[in-house]
């Protein structure tokens, strides 16, 4: 049985994925024990096929585990059914792509208050573009805007519904050095600011200094989880 800390967000014991293509089968995760608590910064560093996004679409409730438990919470999401994780994804969880998914023919602030139409206690638009440092831009549609910017709207719609985690799948993996500094800054500060859990996956292992914990994967498995004496700031890291 999982600890009664409320501090516990997560709560994962052999997880596993396989995906099934007529004979074939592809073993994407295995037996991932994995505890994450409320307001820590978490890295997924691995190579690509590392099982590294089938695991963060787990926790995400875009997808459900082949076998294993997992808990968020006190909810069960092992096994849940799709109203569920519906509901799940609604009500708790922020996801951040590599590219913006934004509506080209609306606003910043638009764009952004699409999900707040949808949330239980939103953070008004104008404040969650605000948070990402775009308040001036918050008129200008997606063309107008640099892709740097375009990824920190992609935040403010993320944040906008004031979610206990912030799910982020290479957000630098589209930008040029000095620009995924400024969205890491973002994404450190909404962490640190707003207490929000931040997962983020990457190749990078510059990131990683960034984190409080390092979840390091290879072949569908955790290899080692590292804890960061201390944490950098965006402005120190190098790649």
């Amino acid at each position: 049985m999982p600890s009664e800390d409320d501090s516990l967000l997560f709560h994962a014991r052999g997880l596993a994925k396989t995906y099934r293509t007529g004979e074939v089968e592809v073993r994407a995760l295995h037996d991932v024990d994995l505890d994450i608590r409320r307001g820590e910064f978490i890295v997924l560093l691995g190579p690509s096929g590392s099982g590294k996004s089938t695991l963060l679409n787990i926790l995400g409730g875009l997808d459900v585990p082949t076998a294993g438990t997992l808990r968020f919470g006190q909810q069960r999401l092992d096994g849940a059914g799709e109203a569920v994780l519906t509901a799940y994804r609604r009500e708790h969880v922020g996801f951040v792509f590599q590219f913006y998914n934004l509506i080209p023919s609306l606003t910043v602030r638009e764009n952004v208050a699409l999900v707040t139409d949808i949330a239980h206690d939103p953070m008004p638009a104008q404040e969650a573009v605000a948070q990402v440092g775009l308040a001036g831009r918050a008129d200008h549609f997606p063309a107008q805007l640099s892709g740097g910017e375009q990824q920190r709207v992609a935040i403010a719609r993320a944040i906008a519904k004031r979610p206990e985690v912030l799910l982020c799948d290479e957000p630098t993996g589209a930008l040029d050095y000095q620009t995924g500094k400024l969205v890491l800054e973002v994404i450190a500060r909404v962490n640190r600011e707003l207490g929000t859990t931040a997962i983020v996956i990457t190749h990078n292992a510059a990131i990683a200094g960034m984190a409080d914990r390092v979840v390091r994967l290879a072949d569908g498995t955790i290899q080692r989880i590292e804890q960061n004496a201390r944490k950098l700031t965006p402005g120190e890291l190098t790649w």
